[in-house]
């Protein structure tokens, strides 16, 4: 039992009253790995669970010779799950032939939704939705914390659970995930630090919430990709996420083009040397951002001047964006609300991209300068100098990596739920 907390030994042994958990796993050319996420599966103390496993691709795969590699590791991960003979596994097989998606309804957000929705249908409503991937360890208590922190937080809509990239041995793959993870990280502390109510990090394979909540919000939008953000979204516009748990996931970093956007097609990108999709974007703008959320109370009362205007008429194509808004809000707190959903996650994002290039420098600089001024025990000089993502050793960059790992979590810790 060593590096077991009681909480889990408790929910372990007592797990007759705690709720059921549904993993949910879509899986695409995952042979590689859904024997090990197995083993994860059966090694959780909390012994009440179910998975869903939707293995998929498009259907017209099968006759294209590019693809034949992908159908065949499919046809391998079916035929392993059905050896397994655990019946607390359930398989939705969408790649079988004939039985694979067909037109544009094809993807991960629709392979995750179909076990989702599945889940959402067999389940009660106390129950949890836990969302994973095969390429993901698990430690044994996470879904023991998982319920643990439900229960503490009853009226949370979800939870975004903490990740780590464990390195390999390709020095390409690490350099490229470093860099990128600290592109996730330096939003996430910028948005931390600014106490936004978006400032949480999506990943499908650490999602969790009841499915009274999954049904509430409608259950989860299919995107080819991003269907993970989208989906702690529309959960923190009905209440709040909870960001800290005392485990994390550790998603596998690898060069993958099976989505458009996300970890796989960052690294490629970023290996290839484009990193113009994933700046680090300057503490100034998310300082226009707290100025902004933090002028909606009056906003309700009167217009005022906001360091977002200009994105926001350009954006909506309205100059008096927030009359409506009022004119439909019973309250300031109401209003505050509505101001919060329209400027929402997905708009934040596109107000730094297009706040950018309002502050020149290298993405290095800005990162160096950031950490510096917001944390006393950052020492730039122990680092080599100067600091390059392209240059620097592996270690450097773990090193850097680290620290902002650190101070996320023990933000998260403050803050618990967001």
């Amino acid at each position: 039992m060593q590096g077991v907390n009681k909480t889990s030994i408790y929910l372990n042994n007592n797990n007759k009253n705690s709720p059921k958990v549904y993993a949910t796993l879509p899986v695409l050319n995952e042979f590689a790995h859904i024997f090990r996420f197995y083993n994860d599966l059966t090694a959780q103390l909390t012994v009440s669970w179910t998975l869903i496993v939707c293995v998929n691709q498009p259907d017209e795969w099968w006759s294209q010779p590019d693809k034949s590699a992908i159908c065949t590791d499919n046809r391998s991960t079916l035929a392993m799950l059905e050896q397994l003979k655990d019946e607390r596994i359930i398989i939705i097989d969408k790649s079988s032939p004939g039985k694979g998606w067909k037109g544009a309804k094809h993807g991960v957000g629709w392979a995750r939704k179909t076990a989702m929705d599945m889940a959402a249908g067999l389940a009660s409503v106390n129950d949890i939705i836990v969302s994973m991937d095969a390429d993901t360890h698990y430690p044994p208590s996470f879904f023991a914390e998982i319920i643990h922190q439900l229960s503490l937080h009853p009226k949370a809509a979800g939870l975004s659970a903490p990740y780590y990239h464990p390195l390999s041995d390709n020095e390409a793959a690490n350099r490229s995930i470093l860099h990128y993870e600290c592109y996730m990280r330096n939003y996430a502390l910028n948005m931390l630090n600014i106490r936004n109510p978006y400032g949480f990090t999506a990943i499908g394979s650490g999602m969790a919430c009841t499915v009274s909540n999954y049904k509430r919000v409608g259950g989860l939008t299919p995107k080819m990709s991003g269907e993970d953000f989208y989906f702690i979204q529309k959960l923190r516009k009905t209440g709040p996420v909870i960001i800290a748990l005392p485990v994390k996931v550790y998603p596998e970093a690898r060069f993958s083009d099976r989505v458009y956007f996300g970890t796989g097609p960052a690294m490629i990108k970023g290996n290839a040397g484009d990193w113009g999709s994933y700046p680090m974007y300057h503490e100034n703008s998310f300082l226009k951002i707290k100025t902004t959320y933090d002028l909606f109370p009056r906003l309700f009362h009167q217009n005022l001047p906001t360091p977002m205007d200009d994105f926001i008429e350009k954006t909506f194509g309205l100059i008096n964006f927030w009359e409506p808004m009022r004119k439909n809000a019973a309250s300031a707190d109401t209003f505050v609300k509505s101001c919060q959903h329209r400027l929402d996650g997905l708009r934040i994002l596109q107000f730094l991209k297009y706040d950018n290039f309002q502050h020149p420098g290298t993405d290095e600089s800005r990162l160096m300068k950031f950490l510096s001024s917001h944390f006393q025990n950052f020492y730039p000089d122990d680092l080599p100098q100067p600091l390059s993502f392209d240059g620097s050793s592996i270690e450097t960059l773990n090193q850097l990596r680290n620290f902002m790992v650190y101070h996320e979590e023990k933000l998260q810790q403050e803050i618990k739920t967001i």
